[in-house]
């Protein structure tokens, strides 16, 4: 009876062990490890089975026998302690890896508001510092009389007046460029739409920008990561990529998420290559990780390029 009992612990103990090695396997990418603790851990039960079934009835009860069996449960519990460790041990793990990503997100998070609003700092001083200097300078040459002028002084004060001009449009698309005051008052899809409106007038490339957003307003990160996303992949198309056309489709999902989905028809290139980090697209990858949205970017030689992401909205 003792015996039986004996055979009985040991063959739970390692079927516990085996459910822990399973459990393992789904958790971490060494398959190979706990798949071969399973097997030995299934051949050791189905040895003690045997015993069990040829043995006992038997009446086998050798010191050798019993000494044997003692050993068995006393490997099994190390076996079943060793995987409970291991389990504890994947998990800490697990739990390290996301607390350093989540860690991570909040820095980049910080780092990239921090960023936005040097921005618009920046932005204010130019447009509300050095724009009315401009415009300062442009009302006292205009208030210069051209009677009695020679023509050559009048050609000067012409050209001064309009490389004035020119720099005062340089300094409203600067400070534009810098903090989109569109964006921050009219929201995500007027202000992609200006910043399109914009580029048409200074580039070929068209772009069919398509959208149902209208006056929906969300939090102040999802609009201003969004935006940067798109100016980028648009500046690599114009940059990089040689294209003529682009499509750029931005969907707002009942409420419950926001899609981007961009192309273009231009060179392409390959993902992994050293010229797709020049593009940027880990910076584009790690302002869409801020808001735990999802990146697919696809792409090959003369086939031009695609990215789609798409971020769910807090409730």
């Amino acid at each position: 009876m003792t015996l039986k009992i004996l055979l009985i612990v040991s063959i739970l103990f390692q079927l516990a062990a085996t459910g822990l090695a399973i459990g393992l396997v789904r958790k971490t990418k060494f398959n190979s490890v706990w798949i071969l603790f399973i097997v030995a851990l299934l051949l050791m039960t189905a040895s003690r089975v045997l015993q069990f079934i040829h043995f006992i009835p038997r009446g086998e009860s050798s010191p050798w026998f019993v000494a044997l069996i003692w050993i068995d449960i006393a490997t099994s519990l190390c076996i079943t302690v060793l995987l409970f460790n291991a389990r504890r041990l994947v998990e800490y793990i697990d739990r390290l890896i996301f607390q350093t990503g989540l860690t991570s997100k909040r820095i980049l998070s910080a780092t990239l508001r921090a960023e936005e609003r040097e921005r618009i700092r920046f932005s204010k001083e130019l447009h509300d510092g050095l724009g009315p200097l401009l415009s300062s300078a442009k009302m006292s040459l205009s208030a210069l009389s051209r009677e009695g002028q020679s023509a050559e002084n009048v050609e000067i004060i012409d050209s001064a007046g309009y490389v004035i001009d020119e720099a005062i449009r340089s300094l409203r698309e600067i400070s534009n460029n810098l903090s989109p005051h569109v964006l921050g008052e009219f929201g995500l899809g007027r202000g992609v739409g200006n910043f399109i409106n914009r580029l048409s007038g200074i580039h070929d490339m068209q772009i069919d920008y398509r959208t149902n957003l209208r006056d929906e307003r969300f939090d102040t990160d999802v609009e201003v990561v969004l935006y940067r996303v798109i100016c980028e992949l648009i500046n690599n198309s114009l940059k990089h990529s040689g294209a003529t056309s682009a499509t750029l489709e931005l969907t707002y999902e009942d409420g419950t998420a926001i899609s981007l989905d961009y192309s273009d028809n231009g060179r392409g290139f390959t993902p992994s290559s050293d010229e797709s980090s020049g593009m940027g697209l880990g910076n584009i990858a790690s302002r869409i990780n801020t808001l735990n949205g999802h990146l697919d970017i696809d792409s090959a030689r003369g086939s031009g390029m695609r990215a789609r992401a798409r971020i769910q909205l807090r409730r």
